[in-house]
This record gives C-alpha cells, structure tokens and sequence, in this order.
C-alpha cells in the first residue's frame, strides 16, 4: 500500500502563539487564495514543497513534546498555505497525535468548501484557529482574490458541530479596520455557539522580503503598521467581553 504524503513547507519547532500552550509548527504546501498581506507568500503554489509521511512528521513533533507536556495543552499546529487542501494527510497526522498524546489546532481560512474528507479532519481536531479574511464579501475578494462564503460556512459548520475556535481577525489599515465590518464582525462571531478567543493580529510587512525573492511586486507597498490606538479600537470592538 502507497505511504500517503503530505507537501510541507516548513516546520517551527516552538510555536506560542497558534493555539494553547507551546506548539509544535507544520506549515503545508499550497493555498487557494491570494492575500495581499500574505507573510508565506512562497507557500502558494501547490506542486513544491518536500514530501514527508506522517510519521516523519510525528518523529520530528515528538523531539518537542517535553515542552508540550511542561505546558498548558501543548501539541500540534498544522497552518500553511492552506492545510485543507491536502486534509487527509493532516486527517491521518492528527489521528497519530491523538495516540501519541499531543493535541491538535488547525490554522486555517477555511477557504474550501466543506466536504466529507475535511468533516473527517475537523473530528480529529481539538480546536480551530479560524482566520477571518473579510467580512464584506465585495471587500474580500479584493483583498484575498475569493469571496468569504467558504469560511463563514466553515465557521457555522464549527459552531454547529461544537468544535472549538479561536476567532483571529488580521488588523490592516486601510483594508479591515473599518469600524463598521468590525461591528459587523463581532456581530457574525455572536451567533457562533464555539468560539473560545478572539485575537487580533496587527498587520506587519516581514514577508515582504519574500515577495521581492520571487521577483514579485509586494502588494501592500506603503500600508503601515496599525497605530496602538486603532488596536486597542479593534479589540475593544471584536474582544470586549469574549
């Protein structure tokens, strides 16, 4: 029988912001959308990356697990690209992390439509990190070339099948700091039955070194880091009593 393989970009052997406690980094290979902001601009195309099997991946994961268990829920961040598209290797890696003790957190937009493979993934999933593109359809597809039906179905599908999710909203000026979709952000997220954080991620330009590598113009030239004032405006309109 054929090893089943999964395209990775990379991995970071000691992450603490994508989800509880100290994690463990696997970033796949390909995305469907186009971001403007994205900081893995090279994580997009489909047909690169270095092809592991979901052991070798559980044997590096395992290297960091002391770590993992010294904290609070430590285990395993599968992000990318998107890792929905290649989610029955991330399905059959998550199982493994179950038997190996190590929890799981999908990074992901939720940028495809919900099928039967990805309902197999989100069972194995102990919590979703639900980034939220755009709230205005009109305004996402500008900003990431698709339109936001796919992740709000995906973040009703969460909410009805009780899997946890943190909520993250990317601050860029501009582009999603706008009070009104803020509230109307906030407002789409109240109706959701499973969310467990909302974050708030400043806009910054470190990937765009990785733009200009691949010979590339940097789509948000110019756009500046938001002030601490319009963070604190946004989290006071999007976190306030979550």
């Amino acid at each position: 029988m054929e090893k089943l393989l999964g395209k990775i970009h990379s991995f970071d052997s000691f992450g603490a912001s994508d989800g509880p406690g100290i994690r463990f980094l696997v970033f796949m290979q390909g995305c469907p959308l186009k971001c403007k902001y994205c900081h893995n601009r090279d994580t997009w195309e489909v047909n690169t990356g270095n092809e592991y099997t979901v052991d070798q991946v559980i044997e590096k994961a395992l290297r960091c697990k002391t770590y993992m268990d010294a904290s609070s829920n430590g285990g395993i961040t599968v992000s990318g690209g998107e890792p929905l598209l290649q989610a029955k290797f991330v399905t059959e890696l998550f199982k493994k992390c179950h038997e190996k003790g190590m929890t799981t957190c999908l990074d992901t937009a939720g940028s495809l439509p919900i099928n039967k493979q990805i309902k197999e993934l989100l069972k194995e999933t102990d919590t979703v990190l639900l980034d939220i593109k755009h709230i205005d359809e009109n305004k996402c597809l500008k900003l990431t070339g698709s339109s936001n039906k796919n992740e709000i179905n995906f973040a009703k599908y969460c909410s009805e099948n009780c899997i946890d999710m943190w909520i993250r909203q990317v601050l860029v000026p501009g582009y999603t700091d706008n009070e009104q979709d803020l509230i109307e952000t906030r407002k789409f997220i109240d109706t959701l039955k499973s969310v467990k954080k909302i974050e708030v991620l400043p806009y910054h330009d470190l990937g765009k070194s990785k733009w200009i590598k691949l010979g590339l113009k940097y789509p948000l030239e110019g756009v500046k880091t938001p002030t601490k004032e319009e963070i604190e405006k946004a989290k006071k309109i999007l976190c306030n009593n979550n």
